[in-house]
């Protein structure tokens, strides 16, 4: 996980870095146990735009993956996002094992994971996919097709990490940690130097986006022919313990200095977009214990996200 270019620490985060997880430590925990908490798709967000992007029997189809035990898939998490691609004119249809990888231009991959690991978020975490299935996969990218792939922290960073690694992606499996925060939340901003101003925020594929707020999720390295869009500083760290959200002065902390949350690259004739987070790209509601907490696109200082997942999409589907 480590190289020579990380810098590991292994103690004195104390009480401070339990405070700032205390609030991203229930969306986890709610994601392994009810803990009388409730988790769902906040199907009912109204969306403020106009122009859809496509419209009528040419618009691109996006498959949603639902074959490797996905954390978030069509009719699941990832509803809102279907809902906010279909308004932007897309088709969605759900990826299963009747789908032919070769029927597909678009294919998003969310949060997939072993089913070793299914309820047993503790080490190690074995890989989601196949070698066969990272070969084919691999291929079908080469050969024109498009593929977004995201993968939260842990463990759906360490599931995703071979078929990352197949295209010179590699994944920090914990939990990925700003050093400071917009008003709590974690944000990646042109002004604090975390957003890159790229194409996909200039305004080339849609409107200009100046943040984006994520929530808690993963880290990588990228290959160098690969474009960073949210990048950490050198100050950020990716917490790695043993069991997800155990967290102790133990707990290995790697430095996050020339990784990123998100990236986008050409791959011979397809494309390739991957990200460290997945609540950014929907909505979702925790309750527990009388309160409601919105996370995603429809927490109202991520309202840029909205922007920026159709301009992800947008320059994913264009020829």
């Amino acid at each position: 996980m480590t190289n020579n270019n990380e810098v590991v620490l292994k103690k004195n985060w104390g009480y401070n870095m339990y405070s700032k997880l205390l609030l991203t430590a229930l969306l986890g925990i709610c994601a392994i146990t009810s803990m009388q908490a409730q988790q769902q798709p906040d199907t009912l967000f109204q969306f403020q735009f106009d122009n859809p992007r496509y419209s009528g029997n040419d618009a691109p189809i996006i498959y949603i993956d639902g074959k490797h035990n996905n954390l978030h898939q069509l009719d699941g998490g990832f509803a809102p996002f279907a809902k906010l691609a279909e308004r932007d004119g897309y088709q969605l249809v759900k990826f299963s094992s009747n789908t032919a990888l070769s029927e597909v231009k678009v294919l998003v991959i969310a949060n997939p994971i072993n089913s070793k690991n299914q309820g047993n978020w503790r080490r190690p975490i074995y890989p989601a996919f196949a070698e066969d299935e990272i070969l084919t996969i691999k291929s079908w990218v080469n050969n024109g097709g498009r593929l977004l792939l995201i993968a939260d922290h842990m463990p759906f960073a360490g599931a995703a990490n071979e078929l990352a690694n197949a295209f010179g992606f590699d994944f920090c499996d914990g939990f990925a940690q700003l050093s400071d925060k917009d008003q709590g939340y974690e944000a990646f901003t042109v002004e604090n130097n975390r957003l890159a101003n790229s194409i996909l925020t200039d305004g080339t594929y849609g409107a200009a986006v100046h943040k984006v707020i994520s929530f808690t999720g993963s880290s990588f390295r990228k290959p160098d022919e690969a474009l960073g869009i949210l990048k950490f500083n050198q100050n950020d760290r990716c917490l790695v313990p043993e069991i997800a959200w155990q967290f102790d002065d133990s707990t290995l902390q790697v430095n996050l200095k020339d990784q990123y949350q998100g990236a986008i690259m050409n791959y011979g004739k397809g494309k390739i977009a991957v990200f460290g987070e997945a609540a950014l790209f929907t909505a979702q509601t925790i309750s527990q214990n009388g309160n409601t907490f919105k996370v995603g696109f429809n927490t109202p200082a991520a309202l840029e996200n909205i922007e920026f997942v159709r301009n992800v999409l947008h320059w994913l589907s264009a020829d």
